[in-house]
């Protein structure tokens, strides 16, 4: 029986988050740039992108690039900048026929003029598409989001908008980059690292964590099943016992 088949899709998480680790290092061992790994990380985007979207899951968030990767070398970096705009134009054509909405979180408008300019056309050309959201996290940090939030809750308090007492959770998550959006149920990182590196810190707070060693590019559709069946052979508690849930 093939691992796709044995996926309840009763079952399915709504949100898979992905921190798609090695492609340095799976270049590095096919004696590559470590570019050519970014490159090739670009195709494996595509295959589980579409992954996903068959199997039925709702948003699928990509951590691509992080506020610390702007201390990376600077010809990686703006070849990352290039390959982000060729990737989200030559893409739309894929994105449109599996009716997958393109979105993106962190401080994008820092990211270099073009590279911010074809991130905007993108989403745009895909806004009425429903079937999955797919979200590109970057220039992202975690710890950003959260200061931001915790920032425009003061603000509003110090103008007199809301009092301190009122602020709960959902009016926290109301001013996270992630706002509408359910948080993730599983979370997959590749290349063997089990951190989170300051990804959706306040988002993650229940997710289930899938750990692969396989690198990024080398991640297929199957890899991705394994992570989905992984997550349904799990128990969520929240808290409660195993007895409540059972209930």
């Amino acid at each position: 029986m093939d691992l796709k088949s044995q996926i309840n899709i009763d079952k399915l998480p709504q949100h898979v988050a992905i921190i798609m680790d090695g492609n340095g290092r799976w270049a590095k061992s096919q004696g590559k740039n470590r570019v050519w790994g970014h490159r090739e990380g670009v195709k494996t985007v595509r295959e589980i992108t579409e992954a996903a979207a068959e199997l039925g899951v709702k948003y699928m968030t990509l951590y691509t690039f992080s506020t610390e990767n702007w201390n990376r070398p600077a010809f990686e970096v703006n070849a990352l900048m290039t390959l982000l705009i060729d990737t989200v134009r030559s893409e739309i054509a894929t994105l449109q026929r599996n009716n997958i909405r393109l979105k993106a979180i962190g401080d994008i408008e820092k990211l270099p003029s073009s590279t911010y300019k074809a991130l905007l056309e993108g989403i745009e050309q895909t806004q009425n598409n429903d079937k999955m959201t797919l979200v590109l996290a970057l220039n992202y940090s975690a710890k950003w989001e959260i200061l931001r939030g915790v920032q425009r809750l003061a603000e509003k308090a110090t103008k007199g908008l809301i009092k301190p007492s009122e602020i709960d959770e959902k009016m926290f998550e109301l001013e996270l980059s992630t706002s509408g959006m359910p948080d993730p149920e599983l979370m997959i990182r590749t290349s063997g690292e089990t951190r989170v590196s300051n990804f959706l810190l306040w988002q993650l707070a229940y997710a289930e964590f899938y750990f692969t060693k396989t690198y990024w590019p080398d991640f297929r559709k199957d890899d991705f099943y394994k992570a989905i069946l992984s997550y349904q052979d799990r128990e969520r508690r929240f808290g409660m016992t195993g007895e409540q849930i059972s209930q």
